[in-house]
């Protein structure tokens, strides 16, 4: 039996109201709201987030990792890698990108599910478009994750039973390596065609599996193409109380990670031997059939998607532009960072990517950064590794810094005492930093700290844990620089 073993989410913190953007940009915006990924944010940091949640549910591990993505922070140069290194998995697992188009991550998905060694599928975007644009308020920034397997590697929690695609060449959304929007033509064009294609994969993936219409307890329709993806659910012969809700009024469209949230979604509330449908229309349509286990009810991850949606909090829609390259506001008065240095990386791989310290074997005496020589007692090279970014922590101290350099200013900077030993300087994201107090529990998470040079340079920040930012009684307010 093959099929998915775990699965992990994560929406960013930020939110943007819709209802702001017409007052700025003159037009567009509308109701609800979207998910927004943060300036120290990217897909790769997305799909990080997600992996780690999709590992920590399960005992069984990956032998091939596959990242999709349609913004990928590099080309030529291989995103999955760095998933890879974050997560710590060992060399011999394979890592690559499924990318370029939404429809990889349904592709992705489904390379896994054919077989092979049990495969990690992380799926991620940054979704944006021109102020006031229709592509900005729909759009959403998410990442999902699948690991997927045999029930050798683990429980399977949902069995594949069939699959269905079909294939056809149109123009109906697109965008040129470079360009920051992309362009889509008259939708009713676009439904015309992708709607018989839906029909035809769903029912090619009910005859592959033996079942009919009525026998689907919950219909996940995926796609960048809003009207479409409305008629496809209702041509399917589906009722419409068990189609699964696309988020668009929270979380906004995140493109090829669209599928496997709204997969994800289905699948956190879903009871044992459900038929679940997961139909994604995207230059084509695939159609995968999926019937939960018994494992599932005993399934727990990190956070599921409903809880995350309720979380967050609101980012001006100016905040919004900046970030996404827009509005440029005036930087701190301080010199920008000179390029990280390829070599130094390579050799502080475990530390840069997995905040992986070190503790004296004698003492037990953990350091941030890793040492050679303890800190306590003075022995020389006898250390084990320790992973910290498991590990949360408290704030001890910290300093809201106004001048040093930073793409969305200002920095806050904690010393965080790690629970079971360790302290270690780090700075803070996801938190209003007048709302910052010593005591505040906090986690690591995965970051970009800038870019310069056209290198993305990755490390570890520490946010809040749960709210521990916003209902933390004030107690002494720190330094500020």
């Amino acid at each position: 039996m093959r099929g998915i073993i775990s699965y992990g989410t994560y929406l960013p913190h930020r939110r943007l109201d819709r209802s702001t953007i017409a007052a700025v940009a003159g037009t567009g915006g509308g109701k609800g709201s979207r998910t927004v990924a943060s300036y120290d944010e990217d897909t790769t940091t997305l799909g990080v987030e997600a992996a780690r949640r999709t590992l920590r549910a399960t005992d069984a591990r990956p032998g091939a990792l596959w990242f999709s993505t349609v913004t990928p922070a590099y080309v030529d140069k291989t995103n999955a890698t760095a998933v890879h290194a974050a997560l710590r998995l060992p060399a011999d697992v394979i890592a690559a990108d499924f990318g370029g188009a939404v429809r990889s991550g349904v592709a992705a998905l489904r390379s896994a599910l054919a077989g092979g060694p049990p495969a990690l599928v992380v799926t991620a975007d940054v979704r944006t478009g021109l102020p006031g644009s229709a592509d900005e308020a729909a759009g959403g920034d998410a990442a999902a994750a699948l690991l997927v397997g045999d029930d050798a590697d683990g429980p399977v929690i949902a069995e594949v039973l069939g699959a269905g695609t079909a294939t056809d060449e149109f123009l109906d959304r697109w965008r040129t390596p470079g360009d920051d929007r992309s362009k889509q033509w008259e939708e009713k064009f676009g439904e015309t065609r992708y709607v018989p294609l839906a029909q035809q994969a769903f029912a090619a993936a009910l005859a592959a599996a033996g079942l009919e219409a009525d026998q689907v307890d919950r219909l996940v329709v995926a796609g960048t193409h809003g009207r479409a993806n409305k008629a496809a659910a209702k041509k399917v012969g589906v009722a419409a109380d068990k189609v699964v809700d696309d988020l668009a009024g929270t979380v906004g469209n995140p493109g090829a990670a669209q599928p496997a949230l709204l997969l994800a979604s289905a699948l956190d509330t879903a009871a044992p031997g459900q038929v679940v449908v997961l139909l994604t229309l995207a230059d084509g349509a695939d159609a995968v059939v999926l019937r939960t286990t018994e494992a599932i009810a005993a399934f727990q991850t990190a956070a599921t998607v409903a809880e995350q949606v309720a979380g967050g909090a609101p980012l001006p829609y100016g905040k919004f532009l900046a970030w996404r390259g827009f509005l440029t506001p005036e930087p701190p008065r301080r010199p920008e960072p000179a390029r990280p240095s390829a070599s130094a990386a390579g050799r502080s791989e475990d530390w840069k990517f997995g905040f992986v310290g070190s503790r004296d074997r004698t003492t037990g005496a953990i350091h941030l950064p890793p040492a050679r020589v303890s800190m306590e007692g003075g022995a020389v090279d006898d250390m084990e590794p320790v992973p910290m970014a498991d590990v949360p922590g408290t704030v001890v101290t910290y300093t809201i810094d106004k001048l040093v350099y930073s793409p969305s200013p200002p920095v806050v900077f904690a010393i965080v005492d790690f629970d079971g030993g360790g302290r270690a300087p780090v700075e803070l994201t996801d938190v209003d930093p007048t709302a910052v107090r010593i005591g505040d529990r906090v986690e690591m998470t995965f970051r970009r700290l800038f870019t310069a040079d056209g290198i993305h340079n990755y490390f570890w920040k520490a946010r809040p844990l749960g709210d521990a930012a916003t209902t933390a009684e004030p107690t002494d307010p720190g330094t500020e620089a």
